[in-house]
């Protein structure tokens, strides 16, 4: 997108003035979404955005200004108007000379530019078809498709010039079913970063299938229970917990700014043994996946908690270089438009060695809860509240009836403390995560495990 000799000279504008510290970000992105509703194609809409953002950085104070013109002339206007906003008397700037990158490569079998419409739109077909042919319970039925081709290049004045290439692809299912408890909702939609290939390993039928055995199940749920319960967790439903109650308070941000649970607490037991937390941008075909950071620096697989100890939180450019730790590739922005801030990516429970189902036999008494919806936390505190979307009764040791109208309310660093069995079976949920009005792409994953005591907010 932007050659070496343009780079150089648009950060040299920038750091003109006395700065510590300019950067370029650019960005090219390309996305297709289909939807179909009810047997119809309701939208198929492609789009095409492209444009670059200049940082500049003096002390704590940062120019940002971003243009959709990223000709020469277009990159200097925009480095003039960030060093403009943070204009210091600095003499003596020194800029590193760039120095390419190797980012993480991970493999595209089939690009997604060769994908026509027609194979796009085949997908949708099946997947209603079998959604409808579950039962006829099943009323309406919703089938979204969407993938996206993201090219970054980042350059600044450490020296780093780096470039990437990800490729998305996510495909959803939403079904009605209509009973004698009202109409039920069930979803489904797993995330992959890739090409076409997806196809080989994702059936359009069996994502149906899936949302609609959700949506049937709620016909027959009886309303849940209110009160502490030991809690098990399906492999991979429960990960979006980790994701909101744990993993934003290791973010670097919270953390200096102190309104994370998890501040100056590296060193210390925070997590029941055998629990392992790690972050991992290189996670194959992780949602969250990438080549490098949007800071240009290569992902890696950072540990955060270690057998129940914290061992470390994710760090971004500014708040690394502030402190004086190594970056962890966790610097993420939604687009060119936006500046970078700490963010996770593929954020992950590790696996232990007990068996799933035996955890369930040897629970008498609990819940289950097999995929959780939205939910909010504080990360001050580590207090949260989670809806469960598919959750049964537990009862001597056997999963029974289904559950409807619930909540989990605890606390993040309770629940770490709490956990007191982990299977060896994993599995991932991918999702978008908010932040300070920023979206990006995430994985949460974790194997089947139980918390000891979790409340439940039920209507029963």
């Amino acid at each position: 997108m932007i050659d070496q000799d343009t780079a150089a000279k648009t950060i040299h504008e920038a750091m003109s003035s006395g700065a510590d510290f300019a950067e370029i970000f650019a960005e090219e992105r390309r996305s297709h979404t289909t939807g179909l509703d009810d047997g119809r194609v309701e939208e198929f809409v492609t789009g095409r955005s492209r444009g670059a953002g200049i940082r500049v950085c003096v002390g704590d104070t940062i120019g940002f200004a971003h243009t959709a013109d990223i000709s020469r002339a277009g990159l200097l206007h925009a480095a003039r108007q960030a060093a403009a906003a943070v204009r210091s008397q600095g003499e003596g700037v020194v800029v590193a000379q760039l120095e390419r990158v190797s980012p993480i490569e991970h493999e595209i079998e089939i690009p997604l530019s060769t994908v026509t419409k027609e194979q796009r739109v085949e997908k949708l077909r099946i997947a209603e078809d079998a959604a409808r042919s579950a039962a006829h319970e099943i009323k309406q039925v919703s089938a979204g498709y969407g993938d996206s081709i993201r090219k970054i290049f980042v350059a600044n004045s450490d020296g780093v010039l780096a470039e990437d290439e990800i490729s998305r692809v996510r495909f959803s299912v939403s079904v009605v079913a209509d009973g004698d408890a009202g109409m039920q909702t069930g979803f489904y939609g797993p995330g992959y970063t890739g090409g076409w290939e997806y196809w080989e390993e994702t059936d359009p039928a069996a994502v149906a299938k899936e949302a609609a055995r959700q949506a049937l199940v709620l016909l027959d749920a009886r309303p849940a229970p209110a009160g502490a319960y030991p809690v098990v967790l399906r492999k991979g439903g429960g990960g979006v917990l980790f994701h909101e109650a744990c993993g934003h308070g290791l973010e670097a941000d919270h953390v200096l700014k102190n309104t994370s649970i998890f501040a100056d607490k590296i060193g210390q037991k925070v997590a029941a043994d055998g629990v392992t937390l790690v972050d991992d941008g290189s996670f194959d075909r992780g949602w969250g996946t990438a080549g490098v950071d949007d800071e240009g620096v290569p992902v890696r697989r950072n540990v955060l908690i270690q057998d129940g100890v914290l061992s470390d939180y994710m760090w971004d450019g500014v708040r690394a270089r502030k402190t004086g730790r190594p970056l962890s590739g966790n610097g993420r922005r939604q687009n060119y438009r936006c500046l970078p801030m700490v963010r996770m990516t593929n954020t992950l429970l590790l696996p232990g060695e007990e068996d799933p189902d035996e955890i369930i036999r040897q629970t008498p008494h609990g819940v289950y809860v097999a995929s959780l919806s939205g939910g909010q936390v504080d990360t001050s505190t580590g207090d949260f509240v989670f809806g469960m979307s598919e959750a049964y009764m537990i009862e001597n040791g056997e999963i029974t009836y289904p559950l409807r109208g619930a909540n989990l309310i605890g606390n993040g660093p309770e629940v770490l403390q709490r956990i007191d069995a982990i299977a060896n079976d994993f599995d991932v949920w991918p999702g978008t995560c908010g932040k300070d009005g920023q979206s990006v792409s995430v994985t949460s994953g974790q194997p089947t495990l139980r918390v000891s005591s979790i409340t439940i907010g039920g209507t029963a």
